[in-house]
């Protein structure tokens, strides 16, 4: 019997997780994938290329390899125009069209601009950070330009920016909102987020906006503020959220509010149409952050390999962790913030003005429900496997916070468990990487081909490279699932604080 043929509009990370996931699941060749990608190049990891603004990472890192299969089929270059659902068919830009048993839609979402003064003459160098292409582009006029203004002060716009001054490029951040991030953190992290901008040389104005752009020959030249004030600028971010890509859906009869409606199963009412990532609007919201659209790739994987409905509920974008993955800047929030915090919570706050370190703990039935740290990376790995398995917490959880200072040598590959969580995005443990390795991916990029290892956020792709430069150079020696020795350091440094206090309130 020839296989059901699944077509996915979109080549985005969920699109790309969605075949991958599917064709290691379905061994008996049950079904034929063709993606469809309006873009003209490979799939990519979108998330990373504020690192390719900052020059952190190259083009290549962002790849994201299809499986080698003859079962895929890629038509990149290719948008999707319309739907025929009465016919199963999926209409191209080309003229041509692609018939299907199942369709998947993985269209994702665009940035949303809002309509601004002297935006509608189209002037040159204003772009959103999208695409491969807006990401060329910006990089491009960095290298000319005499001062960026960034509208938006949300994770991407932030991380755009640093991205720029980290090319030397002087930045001005602009936010209508009170404060930085408004939608994760409190006031006091986030001024102490804008202090730590400032030091790198970022102006921040928050509650403004701008009213006007200014341009002169076809380019950018000035913004106006909507208090009157004018800004020189002759490169402009816009970074203003996004909105889901649902117009296929809505032009071909589908329902669609903010996204496409899908139930848990993530199945339209057209039941072989399914919707995931950011252009589906399932029971539990929009997904908003990758991890939540990769949870709706599986999902949909497991209704279609083996009958497996929706027993579990998917995780939300309010209970992933947020990352500002920003040159200069270290930043990780998850859960509950203090400002929404039950009577009932305890609250511990370390506050370091002069480390611009800010670290809040909320705790309830002696669990971590929330997490806020900035500029403490040596212990927001730590909380971050506390938040996740809700593990018992230390009788005075003060001492999470400022940890006895280890050796070298006791936070080394060899001495890290095998059980602990490498990559949080695809929840791979040291045990899976030495695993990998051992059966012949013997790199940093076939590491990452085989577990998917730094596939995500890329926050852990310094651990593993580690962790394969230690493999290469000697014989682990050890079971790689095994505890090692977890006897004391062999010394201590003491912790030095200044203008630091620590706060623990029930």
């Amino acid at each position: 019997m020839s296989p059901q043929k699944i077509v996915v509009v979109g080549a985005g990370m969920v699109g790309h997780r969605f075949v991958d996931e599917l064709v290691r699941a379905d061994r008996t060749g049950r079904y034929a994938v063709e993606l469809i990608g309006a873009e003209s190049y490979e799939p990519y990891n979108r998330i990373l290329l504020s690192e390719v603004v900052a020059g952190r990472a190259d083009l290549k890192a962002l790849s994201l390899p299809l499986p080698d299969s003859e079962r895929v089929t890629f038509r990149r270059g290719c948008a999707a125009v319309g739907l025929d659902l009465a016919e199963r068919r999926v209409l191209l830009d080309d003229g041509s069209a692609s018939s299907f048993d199942r369709l998947v839609l993985a269209t994702g979402a665009t940035a949303f601009v809002p309509p601004i003064e002297g935006l509608e003459s189209g002037p040159r160098h204003v772009h959103v950070l999208r695409t491969l292409d807006d990401c060329r582009n910006i990089a491009a006029r960095a290298m000319n330009a005499k001062h960026a203004v960034v509208l938006g002060g949300g994770v991407l716009g932030l991380e755009a920016a640093c991205g720029l001054r980290r090319r030397g490029v002087p930045v001005t951040v602009i936010d209508l909102d009170e404060h930085l991030m408004a939608t994760q953190l409190d006031g006091p992290p986030a001024r102490m987020l804008a202090g730590r901008l400032r030091d790198l040389g970022i102006d921040v104005i928050t509650r403004s906006s701008i009213s006007e752009v200014i341009s002169a020959y076809d380019e950018i030249v000035a913004v106006r503020l909507a208090d009157g004030r004018l800004l020189a600028a002759d490169l402009m971010l816009v970074s203003c959220g996004v909105r889901a890509e649902a117009g296929l859906a809505a032009a071909a009869g589908l329902a669609v509010e903010r996204g496409i409606v899908v139930d848990a199963d993530l199945t339209t009412a057209d039941p072989q149409v399914h919707a995931i990532g950011d252009c589906a609007q399932a029971p539990a919201g929009m997904t908003g952050l990758l991890a939540p659209g990769w949870a709706q790739a599986e999902r949909l994987v497991e209704l279609l390999v083996r009958g497996v409905g929706a027993d579990v509920d998917l995780p939300t974008a309010s209970a992933e962790p947020v990352r500002l993955k920003a040159a200069g800047v270290d930043l990780v929030t998850m859960g509950v913030r203090p400002s929404a915090a039950r009577d009932d919570d305890r609250l511990v706050t370390l506050t370091d003005s002069g480390g611009r370190r800010h670290v809040d703990l909320v705790i309830r039935e002696d669990a971590l429900v929330g997490v806020t740290c900035l500029g403490a990376p040596e212990i927001s790995a730590a909380l971050s496997v506390a938040y996740d398995r809700r593990t018992p917490l230390p009788l005075d959880p003060l001492t999470m916070l400022v940890p006895e200072a280890r050796t070298e040598e006791s936070t080394s590959p060899v001495r890290m468990p095998g059980s602990t969580t490498v990559c949080r995005c695809s929840s791979v443990t040291k045990k899976e990487i030495v695993t990998a390795w051992e059966q012949g991916a013997r790199s940093a990029d076939a590491v990452a081909a085989t577990t998917r290892a730094s596939t995500g956020c890329g926050g852990c792709r310094d651990v593993v490279c580690g962790l394969v430069d230690w493999l290469n150079a000697s014989d682990p020696g050890v079971d790689p699932g095994a505890d090692p020795d977890a006897g004391p350091p062999s010394r201590s440094t003491p912790v030095t604080q200044r203008n630091t206090t620590v706060e623990s309130t029930t």
